[in-house]
């Protein structure tokens, strides 16, 4: 077998492999040597078929098993001789197409090699970790907001308006054709208008209703409505107006906190301030990772595989595409092309990738079982009701398991070098480290 360069230039790589005629001969009477032992045939008792009637009659199967042995045989010898880690999958393509039996087998492979990662010292890299506490008005305002979300209604003075936001307590009698249908009439309903809990059209017929007052509301059931009787239809609901009530906000005191599941408010609030700070620290790292990054973008610099930076620079194109025309859900769009801005951040993520990739190999740095489990668990809490058949889909998706797996890991490779760096703390406000979030978001 004879592998030959024939291009070595940045990181690409080029190699000529030449299996010749003998030697995949030889491995097919080698396989062939194996397995006679084991074969019957009519007219030879079991392990006596002569070598050439095997030949005869398996040799061709086992002449493209032996010639694809032998290609990967020779790739995997180059690439442990050569210290060479292919950036994708190498390319290999036969050369001589008129290949016949008895002829040698002619191979180019091609490929980018990964780079050479430098070394880092990380006793010099410098970064500040953002330290917010949460103060009683930001626990005040928090408990503000949940008592929003348990807000009560209370009626308003005699002959006041309905106005968007209010509940109004209704009777409804709905009819298609002049006839009511099934599941369209109901007493003493409490409806709150603009919270689009009803067919469109119904709530908004409602603004500025009174108490006492009887309206016709006229209204079409959407195309794609459940009811194919209902479907597309017309129709007229009759409403009576019995009560027209104002939202207010829950009391805050120990009956509110009982309804979150704490003892008192006291016990409330400091549950509260646990979460807010808990969400402080999420931020702050946030914050210090991403100075951590550009630290590291700064100290390192190498050739990078051109293949890896256009696949990222397209992806970067393709994910901000979408998200500038939102209304396009699919991916039957024009080729998006990639601007010189998107394949500057690709050069970035692609060294920063490797390089992470690198320190966190050396490190032996590994996601465990248990660490997977939890990541899937929680991802799988964005499907209410379906998250076993999620969890079931990310167990039998490698390239899925990879992509919740990647974030984790970078996650523990920065945490290994913030182990090493020299981290100071300093105390910020709740707005400073908002602002310091949101400086992240823009860049």
């Amino acid at each position: 077998m004879q592998v030959t360069e024939t291009l070595n230039e940045g990181l690409k790589r080029g190699y000529a492999i030449t299996v010749t005629a003998a030697e995949l001969d030889a491995k097919v009477n080698e396989k062939l040597a194996e397995a006679q032992p084991d074969i019957e045939m009519k007219g030879f008792r079991k392990g006596k078929v002569p070598m050439p009637l095997l030949k005869k009659q398996f040799g061709q199967r086992l002449l493209g098993e032996s010639m694809q042995e032998a290609i990967d045989g020779a790739m995997n010898e180059h690439f442990e001789k050569s210290g060479d880690r292919p950036a994708l999958q190498p390319e290999v393509k036969m050369t001589n197409e008129d290949w016949k039996e008895g002829d040698d087998v002619k191979v180019e492979m091609s490929y980018e090699a990964l780079p050479e990662v430098p070394e880092i010292d990380f006793t010099q890299i410098k970064v500040e970790k953002l330290v917010a506490k949460a103060d009683d008005a930001s626990v005040d305002e928090a408990l503000a907001n949940l008592a929003e979300t348990a807000q009560d209604f209370k009626d308003r003075k005699k002959g006041t308006k309905a106005k968007d936001g209010d509940q109004v307590v209704i009777d409804f009698v709905g009819k298609v054709d002049g006839e009511a249908f099934d599941g369209g009439s109901a007493e003493d309903y409490p409806l709150v208008l603009g919270s689009n809990s009803f067919i469109p059209g119904f709530e908004e017929q409602l603004v500025g209703v009174k108490v006492g007052e009887e309206k016709a509301v006229e209204v079409a059931f959407p195309e794609e409505y459940g009811a194919e009787n209902l479907a597309g239809k017309a129709a007229v609901f009759d409403v009576t107006v019995k009560a027209v009530k104002e939202p207010v906000a829950a009391e805050i005191n120990d009956e509110l906190a009982t309804k979150f599941g704490a003892e008192d408010l006291e016990a409330l609030k400091g549950q509260i301030r646990e979460r807010l700070e808990a969400e402080y620290v999420g931020a702050a790292r946030a914050v210090m990772k991403r100075a951590m990054l550009d630290k590291l973008d700064e100290m390192v610099s190498f050739d990078l595989p051109p293949s890896l930076v256009e696949a990222e620079a397209k992806q970067i194109a393709h994910q901000l595409w979408h998200e500038e025309n939102p209304d396009v859900q699919g991916h039957d769009h024009p080729e998006v092309e990639p601007t010189d801005e998107h394949t500057k951040l690709a050069e970035r993520r692609v060294r920063l990738g490797l390089l992470l990739a690198e320190l966190g190999q050396k490190a032996e740095v590994e996601v465990t079982d248990a660490e997977m489990t939890q990541a899937i668990m929680n991802q799988a809490r964005q499907y209410p009701g379906q998250e076993r058949a999620f969890f079931d889909f990310v167990r039998q998706n490698a390239q899925m398991q990879q992509q919740m797996r990647a974030p984790i890991f970078e996650d523990k490779v920065i945490d290994h070098i913030a182990e090493q760096a020299e981290v100071t703390e300093k105390e910020v406000t709740k707005d400073e480290l908002q602002k310091a979030v949101e400086e992240l978001e823009d860049e």
